[in-house]
């Protein structure tokens, strides 16, 4: 019954649910530079001070004190025609997104180092309100959702001849915004409300857990990053009071409760091989949505990642090349054989309000040393176009087609001492 429920409250926020959006999922694929000019790698190949959120145990690769700060520009590109097939594709104005990184590692003694740091991990959202066709308003609700997700960490590392251990607790900020209009009857021309109360913040805490093994150019290392639950008041808050009411779940306002977001835990294996001006890094990771809180309840699959690296390292610049393959999470949830309609809504929720469909990914980058102290990072990385159909009203019938691309540029700037 419990299960029948959250599905229930899925359906419910179809019409505008709100939340972030990334590449791998709801993740960036990477969190530095240099890792995303690499495809994401960074479990088995040592990032500096930028390692804390990607495998703590190899902050230990810092010689001294490293300071590190910059950021990534995301452009994604959405659009959708929210199962109006004769409007046509409207585009989200969620279009550019800043998201910011800042660390520093520094070795204590021969054996113990630590951290501090804060990073963006996900950030992204979708904007129709730009479209005032009612016929069209009716397909997207003039959806707004924007989540921002900062991590703030503290990592701390031990190291024994080529072994390194490593944790990472942290402090995660979340805000949420989301609002949806809604038109009663459908396209009479008059909106009724806004479903949305502002923004909603949550702070939570977490963990990541790291080892690494060195031995000659070879590096090898493991991850888990534990499950963080953000529970985000008001939001969308009289769209799942009406369909519990309706399902006899409960009764009156805020009967729903939070809309809860989870982080999903991760975990993953990674390695990487220096041979003189050339390294090739290689990662596998898998993100547990299917058994996280709520992802599961809107039908997501776990997200397998393979991400691939190449770097050649001229002494006072390198150049870097990847690809990253992950995973469409989104599936159908069966819209064509459920009577109740459950099904129907959440394929709308997933196309229209959490569009996170796209696979592949394509990276490159380098980086230029100004002086032994401080050198500058680059990355580009592109996602070329998705698109993706799911019925939602098997009676007309009708169908989600939901588009999706991204780029995004990143800089940083690294200090050793």
């Amino acid at each position: 019954m419990k299960k029948s429920v959250r599905i229930a409250v899925a359906a419910a926020l179809a019409m505008g649910a709100a939340t972030a959006h990334a590449t791998n999922g709801t993740n960036l694929i990477g969190l530095t530079a240099n890792s995303r000019a690499m495809g994401g790698t960074d479990i088995g190949i040592a990032r500096g001070a930028g390692s804390a959120l990607g495998n703590p145990a190899l902050i230990t690769s810092v010689e001294s004190t490293e300071i590190t700060f910059g950021g990534t520009l995301f452009m994604p590109n959405v659009s959708t025609d929210g199962g109006n097939a004769a409007a046509g594709q409207v585009s989200s104005d969620a279009d550019k997104f800043v998201v910011p990184e800042v660390g520093l590692a520094m070795k204590a003694t021969d054996s113990f180092y630590w951290g501090i740091g804060m990073w963006g991990v996900s950030g992204m959202g979708v904007d129709y309100r730009q479209d005032n066709d009612k016929t069209t308003v009716d397909a997207t609700s003039n959806m707004v959702t924007n989540m921002q997700v900062m991590q703030m960490a503290v990592p701390l590392a031990f190291k024994t001849g080529g072994l390194s251990l490593g944790i990472t607790p942290l402090l995660e900020y979340a805000a949420l915004d989301a609002n949806r209009e809604i038109d009663n009857p459908p396209g009479d021309g008059v909106t009724d409300s806004i479903d949305g109360s502002g923004t909603a913040q949550v702070l939570a805490f977490g963990y990541n857990l790291g080892a690494a093994y060195q031995v000659g150019g070879l590096t090898v290392g493991a991850v888990y990053k534990s499950e963080i639950e953000l529970n985000f008041k008001d939001q969308l808050q009289s769209s799942r009071d009406g369909l519990l009411t309706l399902a006899g779940a409960c009764t009156g306002a805020g009967c729903a409760g939070d809309l809860v977001l989870t982080q999903p835990a991760e975990w993953g294996l990674g390695g990487s091989y220096k041979m003189g001006a050339h390294t090739v890094a290689l990662d596998y990771k898998v993100i547990k949505y299917k058994d996280s809180k709520d992802w599961g309840t809107f039908g997501w699959d776990d997200v397998s990642v393979i991400a691939l690296g190449y770097e050649y390292d001229a002494g006072t610049w390198q150049l870097r090349a990847g690809y990253n393959q992950g995973k469409n999470p989104i599936s159908d949830m069966g819209c064509a054989t459920d009577p109740t309609g459950v099904a129907c809504g959440v394929n709308y929720f997933n196309l229209v309000g959490f569009p996170a469909i796209v696979e592949k990914h394509y990276t490159f980058g380098g980086s230029y040393a100004i002086n032994k102290q401080m050198r500058v990072d680059a990355a580009f990385t592109y996602a070329p176009e998705v698109s993706q159909t799911l019925l939602v009203n098997p009676a007309a019938p009708a169908s989600v087609t939901t588009k999706h691309s991204q780029t995004a540029l990143t800089l940083g700037l690294n200090f050793a001492f």
